[in-house]
């Protein structure tokens, strides 16, 4: 951090003693980077954690890097270049396996956000009614589409042969299907309230259907700077409590993070992932949600076998970050 004497030029000890001294303690914080794998509304938790100044409460001033995909994120963290990275624990679990030095520390998203859309006229009744059927989805390697596919498998259907998957980029997935190329599609938040806000219907809910699920994390090297990594999960949990008492300035804050989204969908999007549990009302990763994400990224082929809970997802910061006042 720049000396103040840097910052504001020639000026006599006295004023400069004078200006330190009623400046506001988040002024002081520390510089730590988060690098998080896209600029998606899943991690509104994070942006209202920033939004509140709830880190620089907690004495860091984070710096917010978008990498583009999980493991450039992931990346950004094994070479030092930042301190934490948001994105699917799944990819933290592949690179421990692998022997690097990396861990959990808090909670992010706690459902598996992804959504099963059809045209209004599209008979639905089960998972094998899409036999057959051309299904927008996103391009593969991407939670959504993996989801599907072992909905798929779990259903007694050959993904290869009984839909026709088009594969689009991860974002796009309401421009074909509402340009009619399928009845179908696989998507994320704000895609699927898009695509409703047009008539379509929702047919799957991933969340409700797998309930408590880790589908994505901030990671730490296990080295890490304790004081930085406690400010940050207890920067989080504040920002979870606020997220679940205040929930209309949370879409407010979710609609400035994406101005050139419609308000209304924003709205629509934030308060169906409230209603259905995607954000977690603490920063505490429960057992059951760790072992439901690692034990599909198995049956996926992602991972060949889960870390051990106790040794991967951290909980000394969460303790903390939990006793902090209501």
């Amino acid at each position: 951090m720049r000396s103040i004497g840097k910052i504001i030029g020639a000026v006599t000890v006295t004023a400069s003693l004078a200006m330190s001294t009623a400046m506001p303690t988040s002024a002081m914080a520390k510089q730590v980077k988060i690098s998080q794998a896209f600029q998606s509304m899943l991690y509104l938790p994070f942006y209202v954690a920033i939004d509140k100044g709830f880190f620089k409460q907690q004495g860091v001033d984070v710096d917010k890097e978008t990498a583009g995909s999980p493991t450039t994120a992931l990346s950004a963290v094994l070479s030092g270049s930042a301190a934490f990275s948001i994105h699917g624990p799944e990819w933290t679990a592949i690179a421990n396996s692998k022997g690097a030095d990396v861990n959990i520390i808090s909670n992010v998203v706690n459902g598996a956000a992804v959504w099963i859309a059809a045209t209004p006229d599209f008979k639905f009744e089960t998972i094998q009614d899409v036999k057959g059927q051309k299904i927008v989805a996103g391009l593969m390697p991407t939670t959504s589409t993996s989801l599907f596919l072992k909905l798929l498998k779990d259903n007694g259907m050959k993904p290869d042969s009984d839909v026709d998957l088009l594969q689009v980029q991860i974002g796009s997935e309401p421009g074909p299907f509402l340009g009619g190329q399928a009845k179908l599609a696989v998507l994320y938040e704000p895609g699927l309230d898009q695509v409703v806000s047009k008539g379509m219907k929702v047919v799957v809910g991933f969340p409700k259907a797998y309930g408590p699920y880790a589908f994505s994390s901030i990671t730490a090297r296990k080295n890490v700077d304790p004081k930085d990594a406690q400010a940050v999960v207890n920067g989080m949990e504040l920002a979870l409590r606020f997220m679940q008492a205040n929930p209309d300035e949370t879409v407010a804050i979710a609609q400035k993070e994406f101005p050139t989204l419609d308000g209304k969908i924003v709205e629509a999007a934030v308060r169906r992932m409230m209603k259905e549990s995607v954000y977690p009302t603490s920063v505490q990763t429960t057992p059951k949600a760790f072992e439901t994400a690692m034990q599909t990224q198995i049956a996926l082929g992602n991972l060949k076998q889960a870390p051990k809970y106790e040794d991967f997802v951290v909980q000394d910061y969460v303790k903390n970050a939990l006793a902090l006042p209501k």
